[in-house]
């Protein structure tokens, strides 16, 4: 790790109460930055804030009519709050379709639309989206989640070419599953889907495209949002980083 490479910067992660979310946190604190926990869980966002010396912002970031007005004054900004629901199109809850959506993609972008003035006043900013290996794959069962992390791609995309004459890189990272609380609730729902016993989701189908056969670690996936936060990387924008055992090299 980086030696207080990030003291004086601020950064904003969201869903950051567990997770990747919770691995971010950790890395950019640990490189001396102020983070802010926005997580839907009280609970959650104070402890990890309190762990970590930063600050907690308990938010339903599904309420996105609230976040119209906001304005924001962080150098990182880390779009990562989702949920997962598995079902087959026919069956799928379109409120539950427009509830993702909300979330991981009107949020994403009423955030950054509310950074980057600040960002683009300093003449500097990271906008880190933790997309996934289903934002440049389809998996069957998945349409709201594989809609909406497509739709992230093309909104870190254009940020990345409306910020870069401001000092401002956006980039996303796309993970294969990763252990977290959130693929391990997708095992029973999979399950059911594809007709197989729980004890065999993990290897009939979360591992079966990748090449390297074990989940993405959390701190595997923070350790790269480190990198991208960091000067290091100033010439790295509009790019979409693949973390997924060789997945999308199919």
């Amino acid at each position: 790790m980086a030696d207080q490479d990030l003291s004086g910067k601020r950064a904003l992660v969201t869903g950051g109460g567990s997770g990747i979310g919770l691995a971010c946190v950790r890395e950019f604190a640990g490189r001396g930055a102020h983070v802010i926990v926005a997580d839907i869980s009280r609970e959650a966002a104070e402890t990890v804030a309190a762990e970590v010396g930063g600050r907690a912002w308990v938010v339903d970031l599904s309420d996105t009519a609230a976040q119209e007005e906001l304005t924001l004054d962080v150098d990182i900004l880390v779009n990562n709050a989702g949920i997962q629901r598995v079902s087959p199109i026919p069956e799928f809850d379109p409120e539950v379709f427009r509830f993702m959506q909300r979330l991981m993609v009107e949020s994403p972008f009423l955030l950054t639309r509310a950074a980057l003035p600040a960002m683009y006043e300093k003449g500097w900013g990271r906008v880190i989206n933790i997309s996934s290996a289903h934002g440049l794959r389809a998996s069957a069962y998945k349409v709201a989640y594989v809609t909406a992390k497509h739709a992230m791609e093309g909104l870190s995309k254009v940020t990345a070419l409306e910020g870069g004459p401001h000092g401002v890189t956006s980039n996303c990272i796309n993970p294969a599953y990763v252990r977290t609380p959130l693929v391990e609730k997708q095992i029973a729902d999979q399950a059911a889907v594809h007709g197989i016993p729980e004890s065999e989701v993990v290897e009939k189908v979360m591992l079966t495209e990748s090449a390297i056969k074990r989940l993405v670690e959390a701190d595997e996936v923070a350790s790269l949002a480190g990198w991208l936060a960091s000067d290091a990387a100033g010439m790295v924008t509009g790019a979409s980083y693949t973390i997924d055992g060789g997945w999308t090299a199919r």
